[in-house]
């Protein structure tokens, strides 16, 4: 695997165990998302075999706000942002043609959202919303 810079450095990175510091390296080095078995290809070389131990390893990383499943496409992808989030509403632009996925938050939306769960006595954990489309270097 090629050395690249790591946007997650410091403490955050002290916690992880290997396999999860491997899985985090390669979704931040990827341009786009990666399934787990993309993963498992790309970290056979440092020893995982399993597609369990990625699994564990993503389910860790997203608990620890360090990386998201995009539910849409059934893929992974490094958090743009650790430990910026302090709304509960993590929003994902993601282009139908070259995959980028853009990872935003908007207040204005998560309001509406509150508002609507607030009428409805609903308790919501989190909500993610995708948006599926073509990015601008993609549009005709």
């Amino acid at each position: 695997m090629a050395p690249h810079s790591h946007a997650h450095t410091g403490a955050e990175r002290g916690d992880l165990t290997r396999n999860q510091a491997l899985v985090l390296d390669t979704l931040s080095a990827s341009e786009g998302p990666l399934s787990a078995y993309a993963i498992l290809d790309s970290l056979r070389g440092e020893g995982l075999k399993a597609p369990l131990q990625i699994y564990r390893a993503l389910d860790k990383l997203i608990e620890a706000g360090l990386a998201h499943r995009l539910e849409s496409v059934n893929a992974f992808v490094a958090c743009a942002h650790p430990h910026e989030h302090g709304s509960r509403l993590i929003a994902f632009a993601i282009c139908k043609t070259c995959g980028k996925v853009s990872e935003f938050s908007d207040a204005g939306v998560e309001e509406r959202l509150e508002g609507w769960a607030r009428e409805q006595a609903f308790a919501p954990e989190r909500t993610i919303v995708e948006i599926r489309g073509t990015c601008a270097a993609c549009a005709p």
